[in-house]
C-alpha cells in the first residue's frame, strides 16, 4: 500500500508531465501561427506599418512578462479579502495566484518567446525592407537586431519593477479582464 506522500508525488509528476506537453503543444501551434501571420502579413505592409507592428509585438512580450512578474509576487490574502466583498475579478485573481507557476510561465515563456521570436523576424523583414528601399552600403540588421533587443530587455526591466510596486492592481485587472472574456450566460 502505498503511503499518501508517495501517491501525491506520482500525481504531482503526471500533472506536471501534462503540463510540459499542453505548453510544447500550444507553444508550437501558436508561434507557427503567429510567424506565419507576422512574416506573411509584415511583408507586404509598407516600411511603416510594419514598425508599428514590431514595436505592439515588442510591447505585448513586455506586458505578458509583466503579468507572469505580477501573479508570482501578489498576496493572495488581499485577493481573499475582496473575494469575501464580492469585488469582481478577485476570485480569478486567486485563482491567477494559486496557478502562479503555470500563468507566469505561460505569460513569460510561451506568449513573451513567440514576441521575442516574431519581433527578431519582423526586425529582420524591416531590415530588408530599409535595405532595398534606401540601398544602403552598411549591414542595418545587426542595428534593428540591437535596437529591437535593447527595447525589449530594457522594457522587461522596467516592467518587472512595476509588477513588484503595483502586483495587486495588475492581477486585479487582469482578473477582471479575464471574467469578461469567460463570463457564462
Amino acid at each position: 500500500m502505498k503511503n499518501k506522500k508517495s501517491e501525491s508525488k506520482g500525481k504531482n509528476n503526471n500533472s506536471t508531465f501534462k503540463w510540459f506537453v499542453e505548453v510544447s503543444i500550444l507553444t508550437f501551434v501558436l508561434s507557427l501561427l503567429f510567424s506565419y501571420i507576422s512574416t506573411n502579413g509584415v511583408s507586404n505592409l509598407n516600411l511603416v506599418a510594419a514598425i508599428i507592428i514590431l514595436i505592439v509585438v515588442i510591447f505585448v512580450g513586455i506586458l505578458f512578462d509583466i503579468i507572469a512578474v505580477a501573479v508570482t509576487v501578489a498576496h493572495i490574502d488581499e485577493f481573499h479579502a475582496k473575494a469575501t466583498k464580492k469585488v469582481k475579478g478577485s476570485k480569478t485573481s486567486i485563482n491567477l495566484i494559486t496557478n502562479a507557476p503555470k500563468v507566469s510561465n505561460f505569460c513569460a515563456d510561451v506568449i513573451g518567446d513567440i514576441c521575442g521570436v516574431l519581433s527578431g523576424a519582423i526586425g529582420a523583414l524591416i531590415a530588408i525592407k530599409i535595405g532595398e528601399s534606401f540601398e544602403l552600403p552598411i549591414n542595418i540588421q545587426s542595428i534593428i537586431s540591437a535596437l529591437v533587443a535593447s527595447l525589449t530587455v530594457g522594457g522587461k526591466a522596467l516592467g518587472k519593477s512595476i509588477a513588484n510596486k503595483y502586483s495587486t492592481p495588475i492581477v486585479h485587472r487582469v482578473g477582471i479582464i479575464l471574467n469578461k472574456f469567460t463570463k457564462k450566460g
